[in-house]
């Protein structure tokens, strides 16, 4: 099993913090997203990263690849059994991206980015009763959406987003997450290197 990812990529990140948290052995190549090698313009139409190839299987898109290597790779689980509550984290899942990440995506394309940043960290104290709900993001068990909501939050400070204090709830919960052992076992040296600058 191969894994090609962008060292600096969050979209990756989640990935790797899901092969991380499920101990998978698997083989990551670090490429750059702007300037793919043909492997993975061979195995993925889109040519982006995340891609994973499995055998003869080529997955693509973030999401698809995480919920691929839970159903896989079954313990520990990172959704719930019930249908109801998955589901639920489904929508969390789709939110964080639709919402969050493209308010991301207008910060580095400098679509307005002083407006989005402004947007991501207003919705964020929005939802900090949800983060301080439970030990994770609504949930009492690490999931899937802390995968896709961790390396979001580890990426703020670059992104010039910066958390007043009615974020409590949300600044608590990004330090649980990075000391999680899967988190700090997925980072790449380029992401210790992005707070490593702040500091």
């Amino acid at each position: 099993m191969t894994l090609f990812s962008d060292p600096s990529c969050p979209y990756c990140h989640r990935v790797r913090v899901v092969l991380a948290e499920k101990k998978i052995n698997v083989d990551i190549v670090d490429v750059d997203a702007n300037a793919l090698p043909e492997e993975v313009l061979d195995a993925n139409p889109y040519g982006t990263v995340p891609t994973l190839v499995d055998r003869d299987l080529r997955l693509y898109e973030s999401r698809i690849i995480m919920e691929y290597l839970d159903e896989r790779f079954p313990h520990p689980p990172l959704l719930p059994v019930d249908p109801v509550a998955r589901a639920n984290a489904r929508l969390f899942m789709y939110r964080i991206d639709r919402d969050w990440f493209g308010l991301v995506g207008r910060i580095i394309d400098d679509d307005d980015a002083d407006q989005a940043r402004r947007a991501l960290a207003d919705s964020l104290v929005t939802t900090a009763p949800l983060f301080g709900a439970s030990r994770f993001f609504m949930s009492d068990e690490f999931s899937l959406v802390d995968c896709c909501i961790a390396p979001l939050l580890w990426r703020l400070p670059v992104l010039g987003v910066q958390l007043p204090a009615s974020a409590s709830a949300v600044t608590e919960y990004a330090a649980r997450m990075f000391e999680w052992p899967a988190f700090r076992a997925s980072l790449t040296e380029a992401e210790r290197e992005m707070v490593a600058g702040l500091a």
